[in-house]
């Protein structure tokens, strides 16, 4: 364990193997960076849910308030393209944020099938808080990193996502 009370990383890299840092005989579940970054993600909501209990917001409702405020889904298809969840929850979710007075559907005039979302005042004003209560929890698991080690994390994020490319545009490599 180290001084934080997590199991300790591994020291070396004598497991690295060629072409890669992972193999099916060294692979450990609690030494995948997956699993850690989904284990970390899975901690941030928790302290999120938390906080946002008291504006009566769960995990599943801020994200798309937040979502639909910077323009990142302005229907349910977008949404749960963004969000990577079926429509089908989507569109349950969404009327939960109506019938709280949040979102409303807005008909488009030139094609009736199509549906926008809109955040309604109260929804605005909602959305306006959510950054402050993401920063706080942000803020509290990156105590002790230094700045330089906060832009060092988020570059080497984004290189993984970068790596990562479009899994139906890119296929990996095959077995």
């Amino acid at each position: 364990m180290n001084d934080h009370g997590n199991a300790s990383p591994v020291k070396d890299l004598s497991d690295v193997v060629e072409g890669g840092f992972y193999n099916g005989d060294n692979w450990r579940l609690e030494e995948s960076i997956g699993y850690l970054i989904r284990s970390l993600t899975v901690c941030m909501q928790r302290h999120i849910d938390a906080k946002l209990h008291a504006q009566g917001l769960t995990d599943s409702q801020w994200k798309p308030l937040l979502m639909i405020a910077h323009g990142k889904g302005d229907t349910a298809s977008v949404l749960a393209r963004e969000m990577s969840i079926d429509a089908g929850a989507v569109s349950r979710m969404i009327d939960r944020l109506e019938a709280k007075g949040l979102v409303q559907r807005v008909w488009c005039k030139e094609d009736r099938r199509v549906t926008y979302l809109e955040l309604t005042a109260q929804g605005h004003d909602i959305a306006k808080t959510i950054p402050a209560t993401l920063a706080v929890v942000l803020n509290h698991h990156l105590r002790g990193f230094s700045r330089d080690e906060v832009l060092q994390l988020k570059s080497q994020l984004r290189r993984m996502l970068e790596n990562g490319g479009d899994p139906l545009a890119d296929a990996l490599p095959r077995d």
